[in-house]
């Protein structure tokens, strides 16, 4: 465990040789030195908050090195503030994942699980959740689109009534005659898995769920009371439909296959899964691969939903600006989780690989330094915490995240040395080298395991687990689970 002594020494001596380094620049190679507005990080006169949740969002954006991404609006949030290179969800499935992090609590086998639909106020009804804290220290808490997987969930945490658009999913997800005739000849639920048609922004769902979040703002302006404003866009979700000009920003010839479109060498069958998600779409083969074309499809589908998603989020920010509420709000964007498009022969979320458990988050605010990026292990449990600590809140002692506040203030700090996620059984901790993954029975035997070394294999494309040499590394990490995440918190 860090202590707070341990974690003020190097605050100090980071002080003493000169924060910043090659941490602090923006995306595209923007570079800036420290906000020659930095004061006091966060405020004691309760700062706004927006909150931009966004589906199925991994760190697919050009501002996360990805050069052939256009998210010029991501990009510009994270020169304006600190990007978050390894930041990693609890548990890779929206609902669970939404619920733990809104609840700031860990999922487990037996409390939110790995479950799409789990429930904050079914798994964890007496213990306040993000917007319920906030709204119970006088702000004006509100839910457009996807904030918690199921809309009637934690309700009392709004202080108005959830609201999503229909046409997220089913039939009137889809545009065109074509489409919506295909999804009526088989069973009127779901359609190709991607859609391009050339209609306005707001056709679909989540153009309407922006344009909502721009006439709110315009209706919170009077500063009558601070507010938390949740907003959460459902593209990148499958389907990929979105309106052709964000097609047209990528070329076909462009764009290239996953490089690692294989099984990973000795990962155990319990690491893998049939992407039943994707499996539903009309197209899609019901067993093996799909086609090298499919692929393409669906990579430029997934690129063209990101870039419709970033350019709504764009015109939240230029609503925040043109209000002048931006000075004093929060802004926090996450992805609920990360996927896979085709790494590992694997579709979807719903595994304990980087590609599921990694996702971006950014932060901006009052005194947040501008262009700073840090690879500080984080965890969306840590939000929670952070954001009370941000805006002058005391925090609820169920909380079983760190504030990542002082990172903001030195990125280079010594910070969590592991960070930890669950999924269908698989317990999983992130160390700053290597992931561990085992799956135990009932008796504590572990009956299957995976080592990735990220520093000689990103992709995780072999398993080492079983190599004699990594015995204590594995050993190491065994430890690391059996310890828990409370050994590793920043107290």
């Amino acid at each position: 465990m860090i202590t707070r002594r341990r974690l003020i020494n190097g605050l100090v001596a980071a002080t003493a040789v000169g924060a910043g380094g090659n941490l602090l620049h923006g995306c595209g190679d923007r570079r800036t030195s420290h906000n020659q507005n930095r004061g006091r990080i966060g405020r004691t006169n309760y700062p706004n908050i927006l909150v931009l949740l966004i589906d199925d969002l991994r760190p697919q954006l050009n501002c996360y090195g990805r050069r052939e991404m256009v998210s010029p609006n991501i990009d510009r949030l994270a020169a304006e503030g600190t990007l978050f290179e390894r930041a990693y969800c609890q548990v890779p499935i929206c609902g669970a994942s939404r619920a733990s992090t809104l609840a700031g609590a860990r999922a487990t086998s037996t409390r939110f699980g790995s479950d799409y639909q789990a429930r904050k106020d079914e798994d964890m009804p007496n213990e306040p959740s993000l917007p319920l804290w906030f709204k119970d220290k006088g702000y004006r808490t509100i839910s457009y689109g996807k904030i918690y997987h199921v809309i009637e969930d934690d309700a009392d945490s709004w202080l108005e009534e959830p609201w999503r658009p229909r046409g997220m999913w089913g039939l009137e997800s889809y545009v065109t005659p074509e489409n919506r005739a295909i999804v009526e000849a088989h069973g009127g639920t779901y359609g190709p898995p991607f859609e391009m048609a050339n209609v306005a922004d707001n056709i679909y769902t989540d153009g309407q769920i922006a344009d909502r979040t721009v006439r709110t703002l315009e209706r919170l302006q009077d500063g009558h009371a601070p507010f938390f404003l949740a907003t959460g866009l459902f593209r990148p979700h499958l389907p990929f439909n979105s309106p052709t000009p964000y097609w047209d920003l990528y070329q076909r010839e462009n764009l290239s296959l996953a490089d690692n479109p294989f099984r990973p060498a000795g990962a155990p069958d319990a690491a893998l899964h049939n992407w039943g998600e994707l499996r539903n779409y009309y197209g899609i083969p019901a067993e093996g691969p799909v086609s090298d074309e499919m692929a393409l499809n669906l990579i430029h589908g997934y690129y063209a939903a990101t870039s419709y998603a970033d350019a709504l989020v764009g015109q939240i920010l230029d609503a925040l600006d043109r209000l002048e509420l931006a000075d004093n709000t929060i802004v926090i964007l996450w992805g609920d989780h990360g996927w896979q498009l085709g790494e590992h022969g694997l579709w979807c979320k719903h595994a304990n690989f980087e590609t599921s458990l990694h996702a971006p988050m950014i932060v901006r605010g009052p005194g947040i330094p501008a262009g700073q990026r840090t690879d500080a292990l984080v965890e969306f449990v840590d939000i929670y915490p952070s954001l009370c600590d941000l805006s002058g809140l005391e925090k609820p002692d169920h909380l079983e995240g760190s504030s990542f506040v002082p990172l903001l203030e030195n990125p280079n700090l010594p910070w969590k040395e592991a960070v930890f996620s669950y999924y269908n059984g698989g317990h999983s901790v992130k160390s700053d080298r290597y992931r561990y993954t085992e799956w135990t029975n009932d008796d504590g035997f572990v009956w299957a395991r995976m080592l990735y070394d990220h520093v000689d294999d990103p992709g995780e494309t072999v398993n080492i687990a079983e190599r004699p040499e990594a015995e204590a590394i594995v050993a190491q990490h065994q430890q690391m689970l059996e310890q828990g995440w409370s050994a590793y918190q920043i107290s």
